[in-house]
């Protein structure tokens, strides 16, 4: 596809236009695919109920995952708050911005960041926050890769042009650092780091998310 696109752009892949012709066009395709975050919701369930899960690849793992991860985002829709910091900060936003998440169903980190940042949205009609799929948007997916890796949710920053100001995710930084030292210290991830990651997501409530997000809204 990318080489189709190259020769609508009239574009040579050197030229230093390309790569910001190549994103408008991706993100453009992309929006015309978002959902909110309620039609996601439904979505899972939906998949739920019929004994699959997002993403092109079906499996009883990401289904299993799929199932604790809905079940963990209805949790968070009922107790994550957002802080008076954010929303003072939310409220002194002087121009408006897109969320746009790539993401699947039965990704772990998403269940416990996407309810964060729908919060963050309702608090701002500044904020629109829109999502799509990783598997059905593959090219702006490698647009925006993490140390080589399709990793997810993957937060694009979109001015009021749909230009992308920043990009954020993962994983809130702390959570990020846990990881990275952890592979240093044991090689890959098992289930007891899966278990003291869900425990400092449910100690952390969002806020460095909502902190780092913030942050970034505010160098755009």
């Amino acid at each position: 596809m990318l080489n189709a696109v190259r020769k609508n752009l009239n574009c040579d892949k050197n030229d230093n236009k390309f790569n910001k012709k190549m994103d408008n066009f991706l993100i453009k395709n992309s929006l015309n695919k978002t959902i909110s975050y309620l039609a996601y919701r439904s979505l899972i369930k939906k998949l739920i109920s019929e004994g699959k899960s997002t993403g092109t690849e079906q499996s009883d793992n990401h289904l299993n995952f799929s199932i604790l991860n809905d079940k963990r985002m209805d949790r968070l829709d009922k107790t994550l708050k957002i802080s008076d910091k954010t929303q003072n900060s939310l409220d002194n936003l002087n121009k408006g911005f897109t969320f746009l998440v790539m993401t699947e169903g039965w990704c772990g980190d998403a269940a416990q960041i996407l309810p964060i940042i729908n919060k963050v949205a309702e608090a701002s009609n500044k904020i629109d926050f829109k999502i799509v799929l990783r598997d059905e948007n593959e090219d702006l997916m490698n647009q925006y890769l993490t140390n080589g890796s399709k990793s997810i949710p993957k937060v694009l920053i979109l001015d009021q042009e749909n230009n992308v100001v920043d990009s954020w995710g993962p994983r809130p930084s702390v959570a990020s650092k846990m990881v990275v030292d952890y592979k240093a210290q044991n090689g890959s991830l098992d289930e007891d780091f899966k278990k003291n990651l869900q425990i400092w997501y449910n100690k952390d409530k969002g806020n460095n998310t909502q902190e780092e997000l913030i942050g970034l809204l505010r160098a755009s």
